[in-house]
């Protein structure tokens, strides 16, 4: 009994800075800190509008950014990437204005405001409760 008791204190110690590195977006996509940003996952089926619904509630909930600061494409979603890599930091960033929001991820140094980007989360929101607002 005191080796489960322990091996389960261990487990849950191991666990806790992996989960705490997570975060997970009001429409559920997953948002994890990297090197030089933040990893949106996947897009729960979402697109490209979902990734910046995601990128905007992490760095707004997480960083403490504000509306008007912009997002950027650090990391462009590309074959065999597992999502897209978005940062607050325009350095070194060739800026691209976004004008087709579906095509944007795809693109290195695509960039919107928070504001905008999270705007992007009422689709979620209309999605879940069956386009009625």
């Amino acid at each position: 009994m005191k080796c489960l008791l322990i091996c389960g204190a261990v487990a849950l110690l191991g666990a806790g800075p992996v989960a705490a590195q997570s975060f997970k977006a009001q429409n559920g996509v997953v948002v994890v800190p990297v090197t030089g940003g933040f990893l949106v996952e996947g897009g729960a089926g979402l697109g490209a509008r979902g990734m910046w619904c995601a990128a905007a509630d992490y760095a707004q909930q997480v960083i403490g950014a504000r509306a008007p600061q912009r997002l950027y494409v650090a990391e462009p979603l590309q074959k065999g990437r597992r999502g897209v890599t978005f940062t607050l930091d325009a350095n070194g960033e060739t800026r691209t204005p976004v004008t087709i929001v579906g095509l944007t991820v795809r693109n290195k140094g695509a960039n919107m405001g928070i504001g905008h980007a999270i705007g992007f989360c009422a689709d979620h929101k209309l999605l879940r409760s069956g386009g009625r607002p």
